[in-house]
């Protein structure tokens, strides 16, 4: 059955009694590849029409309920634009509700990092404090000092994340597999910052790469996950604007993301790079959906109450 709004019966226009925040970003004037990232908050939300409220193992969200805050309306005035998303974001986070974030290309989680390092400093007393750290799945580090000119770029987020949210050791990255060569030189003069290449999770397996992960946040008190749907093997998602070959399967991805939001302290999390004029039969867009809604069933599994689901074997 088709429903009438975004988000279906997870839709709630009060935003006290949701448990999940949903702001888009529709912004991609900073890809150095193919354009059309800002059309994927509105595709998502029109494809989100279609999925009901259950998991891929048929636990039903009957627990968990989404408030849409709409999107940041683009205004071409770069650095205004993403004071504005960082603004926004924050008002977001200080309800300390679970925060969704659609882009947009790379570059608009760089104003999302800042307001989640505002928020979890404390800032006017009102962030939870303690230790804070980002989870990048990415096909690239965006670990450019500048790109293309531009020290916003999308080729640039976590550089910019280390310039004032986290210190390197705080950063952990999977799916890796093209660096530019400035990125390269910086790893190796921060070897603290964890890096699982594509090709080590290809070899070496999830359950290895969730230990890893678990281990080193074992002492964190807010993550903050960014995920570049490039992240994935452009045969799962090619609707994206730099596929790189050798990516994840869409299982590994799931599986791996359900694994951090599941036991990790993930306070907010985004979703970007998903282009639906470059895209297939919007492969791209329902795979990003479907890991929002495994993401969602997550959630449910936390909140008070009986979990409603089949049996397996």
């Amino acid at each position: 059955m088709i429903n009438s709004r975004p988000w279906g019966e997870l839709l709630t226009d009060k935003r006290d009694e949701a448990r999940v925040l949903i702001m888009g970003v529709p912004f991609d004037l900073s890809v150095s590849g193919g354009r059309g990232a800002c059309e994927a908050p509105e595709r998502i939300r029109r494809l989100s029409r279609y999925q009901p409220a259950t998991t891929e193992t048929g636990a039903i969200m009957d627990r968990l309920k989404v408030f849409d805050a709409g999107d940041v309306p683009l205004d071409l005035n770069w650095e205004r634009y993403f004071k504005t998303v960082e603004d926004k974001a924050y008002e977001l986070m200080t309800g300390g509700k679970f925060c969704l974030f659609l882009g947009g290309d790379h570059s608009v989680t760089i104003p999302l990092h800042k307001a989640f390092g505002r928020y979890n400093a404390g800032n006017a007393g009102q962030g939870p404090g303690g230790k804070t750290g980002i989870i990048h799945f990415d096909a690239h580090c965006d670990l450019c000092d500048s790109y293309d000119g531009h020290r916003w770029s999308h080729a640039c987020t976590e550089r910019r994340s280390l310039d004032d949210v986290i210190t390197p050791g705080d950063l952990f990255m999977l799916g890796i597999r093209s660096y530019e060569e400035e990125e390269v030189a910086f790893l190796r003069r921060h070897p603290e910052i964890k890096v699982i290449t594509a090709h080590e999770l290809y070899r070496s397996g999830i359950d290895a790469a969730w230990r890893v992960l678990e281990a080193h946040y074992r002492h964190y008190e807010a993550l903050y996950f960014t995920l570049d749907i490039d992240v994935l093997d452009p045969a799962y998602a090619p609707g994206t604007g730099v596929p790189e070959p050798a990516g994840l399967t869409s299982r590994e991805l799931m599986e791996l993301v359900k694994l951090v939001v599941a036991n990790l302290p993930v306070k907010a999390m985004d979703i970007v790079e998903v282009s639906p004029g470059l895209d297939h039969s919007d492969i791209t867009g329902w795979a990003a959906l479907k890991i929002i809604y495994e993401v969602f069933g997550c959630l449910n599994d936390r909140l008070p109450g009986p979990a409603v689901q089949l049996n397996h074997y």
